[in-house]
């Protein structure tokens, strides 16, 4: 299907093997990156699994994608997939209250470090590969039956002193832990194992809601810091391509909207045997007021992109309407997770971008660098069009 002349995905398949290889019975002695992963299905009872490797087969960066921009697809895919996910199902509601189990779990999960575990198994690991578009790819699985930390855990006491105060909302510690520098990618896990939030609202937090719902709310509170900046004095555009994502960020001197668009090329994951006329573009958008509900078309990649734009109109006390292209190529031949559309718009905008003193010439170059017209991404586009038409007392 994706006529690479090798398979990335058959390719892990000795990793799952090797922790059974080394297991004496079902038990064996591993590392966490720390990790955890939360399943979604069967929700509110829900698989809830710390995620552990052999130890000359985990690194700290095993689960922290904030350091895997330029990494090949194929060593992501590789270190991930010798992740055992060792779960029990568990009803979200018991981090209200958690059991030893439960708090051994986030323990693990909030620790700074590599952590050394003993892994006691029900059964043996079952070789078997999970791809989708919000979270990074998963490894072998098994039942847990007992885990046991083997040292303890360093635990940050930022977040210690939040997974302890039982009256702070998670809104709220979520937004003062990224302005003290914690990676979202890990705040998204300590709020998944129901470490973070008022005593009687904690829950168990599935990772591909967890991903979205930390993104969406730190970028909602930096929105409002944005808005109160002046708009940008110009036209500016950025530009980054990973994994044959191409994005390309457009800036126009208006007060704050934000909208992403996405086509997938014939031969990506999500079009493998489209036609050039069969090319959808997505979109979902917000003008200054806000967007009511949730992205449906675009997902989680929404929220994962307009994080890092916000974060570089902060670094620049500017506002800006923002209009994102993603064009995604044939390149791209499994879902590796949002997290390559926060990064590779991170790395974006971290370049220098190009100025234009006019939209139409800003759209020019843009359309020489997509392979679906021009045209057809400015006929969907909502914030073009409110750009051309609307005036505002920024105008005058």
């Amino acid at each position: 299907m994706c006529g690479l002349s090798s398979c990335p995905i058959l390719e892990k398949q000795s990793k799952g093997k090797s922790i059974s290889s080394s297991m004496i019975g079902n038990d064996f002695i591993g590392a966490s990156p720390p990790g955890l992963f939360v399943s979604w299905q069967n929700y509110p009872k829900v698989a809830v699994a710390p995620l552990s490797a052999l130890p000359n087969e985990v690194s700290e960066m095993s689960d922290l994608p904030e350091k895997w921009y330029g990494l090949p697809q194929e060593k992501i895919i590789s270190f991930r997939e010798s992740l055992l996910r060792s779960y029990k199902t568990m009803p979200v509601s018991l981090a209200a209250n958690p059991n030893y189990e439960l708090m051994d779990f986030q323990e693990v999960t909030m620790s700074s470090s590599l952590l050394e575990l003993e892994v006691k198994l029900i059964n043996k690991p079952r070789p078997e590969t999970s791809f989708d578009s919000f979270s990074a790819p998963m490894g072998p699985s098994a039942k847990l039956d007992k885990l046991q930390i083997l040292e303890n855990p360093k635990i940050p006491k930022d977040l210690d002193r939040y997974s302890s105060d039982t009256d702070a909302k998670s809104n709220t510690a979520l937004i003062d832990l990224f302005q003290k520098g914690f990676p979202v990618s890990v705040l998204a896990k300590v709020l998944s194992s129901g470490a973070l939030g008022v005593k009687k609202n904690r829950r168990l937090v599935p990772t591909r809601w967890s991903i979205t719902g930390t993104q969406d709310t730190i970028g909602k509170y930096l929105i409002e810091k944005v808005k109160e900046f002046s708009v940008i004095d110009s036209i500016q555009v950025f530009e980054d391509t990973f994994f044959d994502n191409k994005f390309i960020i457009l800036l126009l001197p208006k007060p704050w909207s934000f909208e992403q668009l996405e086509a997938w090329i014939p031969g990506s994951i999500w079009n493998v045997g489209g036609t050039s006329s069969e090319i959808n573009i997505s979109h979902d958008h917000e003008f200054f007021e806000g967007m009511k509900g949730y992205a449906n078309n675009v997902t989680g990649a929404y929220y994962a992109v307009r994080l890092p734009i916000l974060e570089y109109l902060l670094s620049q006390r500017k506002q800006a309407m923002v209009v994102v292209f993603r064009e995604v190529g044939e390149g791209y031949k499994v879902p590796l997770g949002s997290w390559v559309c926060g990064e590779t718009a991170k790395a974006a905008m971290q370049k220098a971008p190009k100025i234009f003193s006019k939209l139409d010439l800003a759209l020019d170059y843009i359309g020489a660098k997509l392979k679906v017209p021009i045209q057809r991404w400015k006929q969907e586009s909502a914030v073009l069009d409110y750009y051309n038409k609307q005036k505002t007392l920024f105008d005058f």
